[in-house]
């Protein structure tokens, strides 16, 4: 068994995990963060993805060990103050989801191209989703989603105006 320190959703956490236990499964049992959902497990449908130091990571692609030290995000951590975060509410207002397994991995993959990108074109989104897989929508109402995002985001970092 290997002990490892994480900090998840802002919380210093210790866990001890077998060296060949996925992220994914470590998020999931010993972190009980249940919202980081297991698809493939060949990192190719997006479900697992978590934010790695803000990076999007497939977390069944990774070992729970290489994490160690890491900052990681889950869905679960991505709301504040008990609102939702702008990628949560435009997915919600555009209808960006059906099902709402893939909405984990999607918002999680959005957030981090709107972190680095606060204004990409469609091209810069399809891109950045394009290893996250949706079975239940088709994209048109992601793409929305996370323009709609995009501007939400923007206008809440403008500065108020004086008055």
């Amino acid at each position: 068994m290997n002990r490892i320190r994480l900090v998840v959703n802002g919380r210093e956490r210790e866990i001890e995990v077998e060296a060949c236990k996925l992220l994914v499964h470590a998020v999931r049992e010993d972190l009980g963060l249940t919202g980081t959902h297991v698809g493939c497990l060949t990192g190719d449908c997006g479900a697992c993805t978590v934010l790695v130091g803000g990076a999007s990571v497939k977390s069944c692609s990774v070992l729970a060990v290489q994490a160690d030290g890491a900052e990681i995000t889950t869905i679960e951590g991505v709301a504040g103050n008990d609102e939702l975060h702008p990628v949560q509410r435009a997915f919600w207002d555009e209808f960006g989801f059906q099902c709402g397994y893939c909405l984990p991995g999607m918002l999680l993959t959005a957030r981090e191209l709107l972190d680095r990108t606060p204004d990409p074109d469609d091209d810069a989104i399809v891109q950045a989703i394009n290893g996250n897989l949706c079975r239940c929508t088709g994209y048109g109402s992601i793409l929305r989603a996370i323009r709609c995002a995009a501007t939400r985001m923007a206008a809440s970092d403008d500065p108020a105006p004086s008055g």
